[in-house]
């Protein structure tokens, strides 16, 4: 068959790699003229990463990912260590390492392996029809392309959404903005091969380790959606909201760039729906099923789709909106799932209930990981490429 994707994302450029293993002629539109996707870098836990062994990257994606073999909390004031851990577990349990890798890389790969000839940059979807014989993209600059399936990941803000259920789906503000980017590792900030996160008074500062000697470094701040910010401030809102915190913060704040290595992204989710198709139009990804990233499940979860999708198209041929029904099916009570699970979690972090952040803050300095370990595996039990989990 013909198929459109639309977005070059995560989601969207591994579910056309998929359908474009079993056969399919696959054209990926996006509105973005360069590789610049929002945020830094990314956690590919074990279910995500292997949907894209699944594609034939198993060893691409294990030199883009850092070792991570630790995990650790710390007080956000004294720099005291709550709790530290193996991740070894993780990988015993689910028989796959996690990565951090950064998001451009990852995507660039998943670009140049589908194929850049075959994708469209700097086109805007404005709108989708169809009728018994296929689906017609309209496109900002007055274009179209017809094919017999289209499948829409075009991120958060998608436009494909509204089309597809009927319906506008407001997104819900999370409480808290995001500053993430990439620094060089710095062992005053954290080992190199560790996840280390210092939290208090419901914000977070944590650091990951990527390919090419680097820190992923993601920082919470709690505050009210549309606070001003201007690229010229720079870091000076993260040295107003941790100023005298641990030494192993302010490190890292002077590491940051901000030219080159500060991102700020405002977090928001969507309550859980279940309509992910229209005849021969899906959604898949943050277009279904935005969420925080507070279980670190947001890109995985997009794998899933894109997995899910890939087996449909192989082992189901009664018709298009069909294959793409059963592919809804398979996956949206798993997706809201998580999307519910990363809110809460997002609740308990960030001090919107401030006796609970509290007491999780207790439960830290007696943790021995075996509770984290199991929500962190609980994450990936479940997913359609851990079975026996």
């Amino acid at each position: 068959m013909k198929i459109i994707v639309i977005g070059a994302g995560i989601g969207g450029t591994s579910a056309a790699i998929a359908l474009q293993r079993l056969g399919h002629d696959v054209t990926i539109y996006d509105r973005i003229r360069e590789n610049k996707p929002v945020g830094a870098a990314l956690s590919l836990w074990p279910n995500g990463v292997k949907v894209l062994n699944w594609l034939g990257l198993a060893d691409e994606i294990a030199a883009l990912g850092g070792r991570m073999d630790r995990m650790a909390y710390l007080d956000g004031h004294t720099g005291e260590t709550m709790t530290q851990f193996s991740l070894g577990p993780v990988t015993e349990l689910t028989g796959q390492r996690p990565y951090p890798v950064a998001r451009a890389e990852l995507q660039q790969l998943l670009m140049d392996r589908f194929g850049m000839d075959r994708i469209r940059l700097g086109m805007t979807m404005v709108g989708i029809d169809q009728d018994d014989d296929g689906a017609t993209v309209t496109f900002a600059d007055g274009t179209t392309a017809t094919a017999d399936v289209v499948i829409a990941a075009d991120g958060a803000n998608s436009r494909a959404r509204a089309y597809v259920t009927g319906e506008d789906h407001a997104r819900r503000y999370s409480g808290y903005t995001n500053f993430n980017g990439l620094v060089p590792i710095d062992e005053r900030v954290g080992p190199a091969d560790q996840w280390t996160t210092y939290v208090a008074d419901g914000k977070r500062v944590a650091v990951m380790p990527v390919a090419g000697n680097r820190f992923y470094f993601f920082v919470d701040v709690p505050q009210p959606a549309g606070t001003p910010y201007d690229r010229a401030d720079g870091t000076a809102p993260l040295e107003a909201a941790f100023a005298g915190w641990a030494p192993g913060v302010a490190a890292l704040l002077e590491a940051i760039d901000p030219a080159t290595s500060l991102n700020r992204v405002e977090i928001w989710d969507l309550d859980p729906f279940h309509t992910w198709t229209r005849g021969r139009v899906a959604i898949l990804g943050d277009a279904a099923h935005n969420t925080t990233p507070d279980i670190g499940q947001g890109a995985c979860s997009a794998l899933e789709d894109a997995f899910v999708l890939g087996l449909m198209f192989a082992t189901h041929h009664l018709s298009p909106a069909d294959t793409l029904s059963r592919y809804a099916k398979a996956r949206s009570e798993r997706a809201g799932e998580l999307v519910l699970r990363a809110r809460k979690r997002a609740t308990e972090t960030h001090g919107f209930e401030p006796g609970v952040t509290e007491a999780w803050y207790d439960g830290l300095r007696t943790e021995t990981g075996e509770n984290i370990l199991r929500g962190l595996v609980g994450n990936v039990t479940g997913s359609p490429t851990s079975f026996g989990l």
